[in-house]
């Protein structure tokens, strides 16, 4: 029953048990899912837990977030799935799959809102180990797991692995540190030169 629907006499009692859904409940839902994933990481978080400690049905996360990975998302408050990246990275020729990934991540960057919000999360995990391990876990789990399991290649994790701290490291030259000429650089004249390294990466010996 919505507010506008609810008499206005008399007034309503106090609820118990289980909360309603709400932008409220959704908020208390988040704080618990922050605790709890600070507390014991993002693998061994559960649904479960989060909602005991929101006060609300496992159901209720379920019909918000869909799953552990969206709550996690949600709960750091991240611009961008880093999932589609991945999806991104992946699809089409992987003979230019450099390329797409260099592009994608230079786009990306720029987006108002995105790099703020990102560079916030590197500057938290590099100096919150808390953060750190959470970032971990959702990075192997979510990110270098599913992009090794596509590549054809020898030491796909640690390839994995070395593309995002290109990624990472890209973003703190560039727009944290601000080495120049590499924070005053265009795309298209970062573009070439970031593609091979991508490409080297992700096939090189496939």
């Amino acid at each position: 029953m919505t507010s506008a629907e609810q008499p206005a006499t008399p007034a309503p009692r106090k609820r118990t048990g289980r909360r309603p859904g709400s932008a409220d409940t959704r908020r208390t839902v988040l704080e618990a899912a922050r605790a709890e994933f600070a507390a014991r990481g993002y693998e061994k978080a559960s649904m479960r837990a989060i909602a005991r400690a929101a006060g609300v049905d496992a159901a209720l996360l379920h019909h918000y977030f869909g799953s552990k990975d969206q709550l996690f998302l949600a709960a750091l408050e991240l611009p961008v799935d880093p999932r589609a990246v991945v999806e991104h990275a992946l699809a089409g020729d992987r003979a230019t799959v450099g390329e797409r990934v260099a592009g994608f991540v230079l786009t990306l960057w720029e987006q108002p809102g995105v790099l703020d919000r990102m560079l916030a999360l590197i500057r938290a995990a590099a100096t919150t180990e808390q953060v750190a391990q959470l970032m971990r876990g959702f990075v192997t789990a979510e990110l270098i797991t599913r992009i090794a399991a596509e590549l054809d290649v020898e030491q796909p994790e640690l390839r994995a692995e070395l593309m995002f701290s290109q990624v990472v490291g890209l973003a703190m030259a560039r727009y944290v540190v601000k080495v120049e000429p590499l924070a005053s650089a265009t795309r298209e004249e970062l573009l070439p030169l970031l593609a091979p390294t991508f490409q080297n990466y992700l096939t090189a010996g496939a």
